[in-house]
């Protein structure tokens, strides 16, 4: 996700933001626009195609979220994209969760078995997956935020372990247990089954 000097940029807007220099936030957007609407397009591809949130949309939102969040100390670019994935995927959830309402009891497709492996896959029930990363986050914190970020936020291994103190490795071992958990849990018995409208 972007180039060193990039990623160097955007660091030091984000700690001049932390620190109240307003501006920094005005030269950070830029810099963090394409990749948070190359996040945004890469959710909403995963969705039915009769979905109704458009990508800017999302980001706008995200970025509305974003700008809000003046009780964070931001740490890094990686930092900033941890906190995104978290953002977009409680916007995308809250935006399934309308849409199922308004359907009455309709359903989203369901997760396949690759999507978890792979986040170039298709279409994901995404409440169905927020749902299974409560559970997962109520056994294993580490691993549902490592899926986080790396499905959310589109962070890389060394970007996730840089969000999150935590060696490459480790990152790479909780997303691989990580995915073999959601694929028992969104493939298994009842998977299917449709989801009550909040």
């Amino acid at each position: 996700m972007g180039d060193g000097k990039t990623a160097s940029g955007v660091t030091g807007l984000l700690i001049d933001w932390s620190k109240g220099d307003q501006q920094a936030l005005d030269r950070l957007i830029p810099l963090v626009y394409n990749e948070l609407k190359s996040i945004a397009r890469r959710h909403l591809r995963r969705e039915n195609s009769d979905h109704t949130l458009q990508s800017t949309a999302l980001v706008h939102e995200a970025y509305l979220r974003l700008v809000d969040q003046n009780r964070v100390h931001w740490q890094n670019r990686a930092h900033f994209f941890a906190v995104a994935g978290q953002l977009i995927r409680r916007i995308l959830v809250d935006h399934a969760r309308r849409r199922l309402a308004g359907k009455r009891g309709g359903t989203l497709r369901r997760l396949t078995l690759d999507e978890v492996a792979s986040p170039s896959g298709s279409k994901v029930d995404l409440l169905a997956l927020d749902e299974a990363l409560t559970h997962l986050s109520a056994m294993d914190a580490q691993q549902a935020r490592v899926v986080e970020l790396r499905y959310f936020a589109g962070l890389t291994v060394s970007e996730s372990a840089e969000a999150l103190g935590i060696s490459p490795a480790t990152v790479q071992r909780d997303w691989t247990t990580a995915r073999a958990w959601l694929y028992r849990q969104l493939s298994g018995p009842g998977s299917h089954a449709p989801r009550a409208a909040h």
